[in-house]
């Protein structure tokens, strides 16, 4: 059996020192890597330098202005299936692995009796806890069989999960296509690992281990600010123009947004605002989203996202 050829995809904008650690990280891993990725998201600070001269670095793809996160992927993605990747074990420019997390995450893939489509590592903040921006979703209504086979080897059937340090299996990605690069930020990564998996095996390898270093501990829900209106778009993307869930997933998650959004607007100090936002949200979500290929059109790995996305019909 040929050993997997596994590419790391690192999405960066204007954080250098922190890209450095990251970068550190993925060059000790005990699992050697066989490429790594870097997006840079038109950085202006000292980003493309760290790039340039950092040994770990094998291809850079320099963005001509900041396609945030869903863009960045999106990005990073088709040039290390280009490269010949495997499997893509994707992140941000602040997240900094432990030396063995991709190799925690690989055994866990190889004693798996079948083949996951994506395996997520556990993100902590800077004291240990468990970091609840990254917390990966459970499958709900999974199947005893299924709940075993992840418990063998450690892990738990998933349905979505964040772009934290998820492993992804590049047959997924030619099946179903990149990120939706329209939605920029928020909920890409709902979108996209829920499309993943909505018919595909997802498992979450807690003893796979990175630190998430966010500024703050917890997630955007608690004061969404001017993001909200991507929040609001993308959710309602997310349920009406894609196909990541089914009805019964659909019912299940969007009620929880309900919920949440009517939390979130009794607790919030600018209730104007966020109606605000609220309603440009749903206006946007009118228009559907362009393609990946049309957004990523004038970016060095057009070509790549192009072939990617007519392959899987979604072009």
């Amino acid at each position: 059996m040929k050993t997997a050829r596994v590419w790391a995809v690192v999405v960066a904008w204007n954080r250098a020192a922190l890209l450095t650690e990251s970068l550190d990280a993925l060059a000790a891993q005990t699992r050697p890597l066989d490429g790594v990725v870097v997006v840079d998201n038109a950085s202006t600070d000292g980003t493309a330098e760290v790039i340039r001269t950092h040994g770990v670095v094998s291809r850079v793809v320099t963005m001509p202005q900041n396609m945030g996160g869903a863009g960045g992927f999106a990005a990073g993605l088709a040039a290390a299936v280009e490269e010949g990747a495997d499997l893509v074990w994707i992140m941000d420019d602040d997240t900094v692995a432990t030396p063995t997390a991709l190799e925690v995450l690989m055994q866990a893939r190889c004693a798996y009796p079948g083949t996951p489509a994506l395996l997520a590592a556990r993100a902590d903040w800077a004291d240990g806890r468990e970091h609840p921006m990254n917390a990966p979703r459970r499958r709900p209504w999974s199947s005893c069989s299924l709940r075993e086979h992840a418990r063998r080897v450690g892990a738990r059937p998933i349905r979505t999960a964040s772009f934290v340090a998820i492993l992804i299996d590049s047959r997924a990605v030619r099946e179903d296509g990149l990120p939706l690069a329209d939605f920029f930020l928020w909920n890409d990564d709902f979108e996209y690992t829920g499309r993943l998996l909505r018919h595909r095996v997802g498992l979450y390898v807690p003893a796979a281990r990175v630190e998430h270093r966010t500024k703050v501990f917890g997630n955007s829900t608690a004061d969404p600010g001017p993001r909200f209106v991507n929040e609001v778009r993308n959710k309602i993307w997310t349920f009406t123009r894609t196909h990541s869930f089914g009805l019964l997933d659909t019912c299940t998650f969007s009620g929880a947004t309900l919920v949440r959004w009517a939390g979130m607007l009794r607790r919030a100090q600018d209730r104007r605002g966020m109606l605000r936002q609220l309603a440009g949200g749903v206006a946007q979500a009118l228009h559907a989203p362009r393609s990946t290929s049309a957004v990523l059109s004038g970016t060095p790995v057009a070509e790549q996202v192009k072939a990617i996305e007519r392959g899987a019909g979604r072009a």
